[in-house]
């Protein structure tokens, strides 16, 4: 599989907006080359606002150009675009429904050597607590550029995550994407692996090994996390009866918590969630921390077997590795 990187594809979808649409507007935070939005920048300099290190001050700007009729994309990482400007994004975009759509990048662990002040392991928890957001996850660069262009036609507030790092294509150009919508990469009977993001390729990987094993996993591509799709997850529980959802998120909030939710209400299945354990992260390459706070092929492939012969004992560590 290919390595692509999401943000490319952001920028790229950015400046076919700005081709079809007179109202689309951009804005961003001194941070226009990391976050693609330069593309856009230069495709219509008239219609694209360097806001500076001002975030607070951008999302506001946003929700006023939005109540004027503009669809409006800010920008910057997501460390600024959800916790420093989440009383902004409270009271001006997600309670009056303004239609601005928040994307960041630099999401997860994977940020790498920026460490614990640069990897936003708490943005969906944030967003997802919000009335009126809706919150998208794509699994790869395909999808971040048709969720970009989606959310020109969703009415209404949404919050979308992108990573740093390139990672691999698990969707084809000819793939649908519709916001609130899942899909489902394999088909199987044993277990239901729930992924977001990145980890969807290593779901795949995952779902690959056990396959090794005899064990037939299902594999969903949760990329919107609200609103979730309860009635693709139904199905595949009704096969299944357990799951293991895997993001590079904390496990708090996110979209492990999102399906233990909806399982808890609606028949009890088995759950076992792979994601960042209730820490901050550190320094190191984005393999070496994957490795250490258990975001590897292997932790899912592991939390499957154990799901499926039901063992729901509390595992200490960042690993459920013996």
């Amino acid at each position: 599989m290919k390595n692509v990187s999401q943000r490319s594809y952001f920028g790229k979808a950015l400046v076919e907006l700005g081709n079809r649409r007179e109202d689309v507007v951009v804005l961003d935070a001194d941070l226009c080359s990391s976050t693609k939005t330069g593309d856009f920048a230069a495709a219509h300099p008239e219609r694209f606002f360097q806001m500076g290190i001002a975030e607070q001050n951008m999302m506001g700007t946003a929700a006023g150009l939005a109540a004027s009729g503009k669809i409006v994309y800010a920008s910057t990482f997501a460390v600024f675009a959800t916790g420093r400007c989440w009383d902004q994004i409270r009271q001006s975009i997600a309670y009056p429904e303004m239609n601005v759509k928040v994307v960041s990048t630099h999401c997860g662990i994977s940020v790498g050597g920026d460490g614990a002040s640069h990897q936003a392991l708490e943005d969906v928890s944030l967003m997802r607590s919000l009335p009126n957001m809706t919150v998208i996850s794509p699994a790869d660069a395909e999808e971040a550029y048709k969720a970009t262009l989606a959310m020109a036609e969703w009415d209404g507030p949404c919050y979308m995550r992108m990573g740093r790092a390139d990672f691999p294509l698990v969707t084809k150009e000819e793939d649908e994407f519709r916001i609130g919508k899942a899909s489902v990469l394999k088909k199987g009977k044993d277990v239901s692996i729930v992924a977001t993001g990145q980890m969807v390729a290593l779901a795949l990987d995952a779902a690959r090994a056990l396959k090794e094993e005899g064990i037939n996993a299902e594999v969903i591509n949760m990329s919107t996390i609200k609103p979730l799709d309860t009635e693709t997850l139904a199905a595949s529980l009704a096969k299944t009866r357990c799951a293991v959802t895997a993001e590079e998120h904390s496990i708090i909030g996110g979209l492990g918590s999102a399906v233990a939710e909806y399982m808890a209400e609606s028949g009890g299945h088995l759950l076992l969630r792979v994601g960042v354990r209730d820490t901050f992260g550190e320094s190191g390459t984005p393999e070496e921390l994957m490795e250490k706070y258990g975001l590897t092929a292997e932790d899912i492939a592991i939390a499957a077997r154990k799901v499926i012969a039901g063992n729901t004992k509390k595992r200490k560590g960042f690993l459920w590795r013996k």
